[in-house]
């Protein structure tokens, strides 16, 4: 799954640490969802939309032939 969580986050200035303390997660998990290593669970990418005010399908995609 891709995501746009980076750059959501660069618009804000917000660093990997800021962003976890918001979602209530840690900083890895930050990071492994950013690098396509973690998909997040359903209730954290909803908890990740709010956060960004955007629904979640602007935020992640499947990758295929975007």
């Amino acid at each position: 799954m891709r995501n746009r969580l980076k750059v959501l986050r660069a618009e804000r200035n917000w660093t990997q640490s800021r962003l976890a303390q918001e979602l209530r997660v840690s900083r890895q998990t930050v990071n492994a969802i950013e690098t396509g290593k973690y998909d997040p669970s359903l209730p954290l990418a909803f908890a990740i939309a709010r956060v960004f005010g955007q629904p979640i399908e602007t935020i992640f995609t499947d990758g295929s032939g975007e």
